[in-house]
């Protein structure tokens, strides 16, 4: 960051501190589009001006965030695919670069989780989970940084973990657990390899929230009425989540206010991992 650069910074933060929170003209690529927290961040960040690469699986479900997005007023581009390979990774990066150049934001959201006791886990199983949440990462974020070259001051990368990333107290999840630990690990490697280079890596860590996924916790059946008391009984803001309480740490994350924030894992929690 030049002389300049930092003056401006400063004065901002103290005399318009709203404008750290910028991110107008960006581009921010979004992996897994179609989720629940992946459609909330299209969403804000396109209200917020950004243009947007939206990228998922579900060429319907795709269509209908890049309509919410663009309704918000982005300008948004999809490309139907998720991060499997090197060169699922490289060609949405590249979508992203043939809509609107360089990225300035990747935001990795999406996931998999398949519960299973340890003795009745398929190995193919296991294998899937870590792809979706530890290999896929790790082959965007090596996307993203070829794009950056060498100086990708002010970019940002933002991963999701989970409070299940440091407390393994699921039965059921040892292949979540283990993969959400991966991407901690990830996001504190990673932000010491970058940081001469300017890109900042962090991750969030929520607790259970509102999805497709966990619907059934949020249930009024007996199954969901029990799920929902285990958890709520560690919450001390005596609530789950819903996808809206994501949008403002990742914000945060992802603008200006965050640039001597990285390598860290943000838990959005409601307390759950306070005690």
């Amino acid at each position: 960051m030049t002389i300049e650069e930092t003056d401006e910074l400063r004065h901002d933060a103290l005399y318009d501190p709203l404008a750290l929170f910028r991110v107008v003209g960006k581009t921010a690529v979004i992996t897994g589009a179609s989720g629940a927290y992946g459609r909330t961040m299209a969403i804000a960040l396109a209200s917020l001006g950004c243009n947007l690469l939206l990228a998922s699986g579900s060429s319907d479900e795709l269509a209908s965030v890049a309509k919410e997005a663009t309704e918000a007023g982005g300008n948004v581009a999809v490309f139907q695919a998720r991060p499997d390979t090197v060169d699922d990774a490289s060609a949405i990066i590249g979508a992203a670069v043939a809509s609107f150049g360089t990225p300035d934001m990747l935001i990795v959201a999406s996931g998999l989780n398949l519960p299973a006791m340890i003795d009745d886990m398929v190995v193919e199983n296991w294998e899937a989970v870590m792809d979706a949440n530890v290999r896929g990462p790790w082959l965007m974020a090596k996307a993203f940084g070829a794009a950056a070259g060498d100086q990708g001051r002010g970019k940002k990368v933002l991963f999701v973990s989970s409070v299940r990333g440091r407390l393994g107290n699921a039965v059921g999840y040892t292949a979540y657990c283990s993969s959400k630990g991966g991407v901690d690990a990830l996001t504190r490697a990673l932000a010491i390899e970058w940081g001469s280079r300017g890109i900042s890596v962090n991750a969030i860590a929520p607790t259970v929230f509102r999805s497709s996924l966990t619907s059934w916790i949020f249930a009024d059946d007996e199954r969901g009425q029990a799920a929902r008391a285990r958890n709520l009984s560690r919450i001390p803001l005596g609530r789950l989540g819903e996808p809206e309480d994501l949008v403002g740490v990742s914000l945060y994350l992802l603008s200006p206010a965050s640039d001597f924030c990285t390598g860290q894992v943000l838990y959005v929690d409601g307390g759950y991992t306070a005690g």
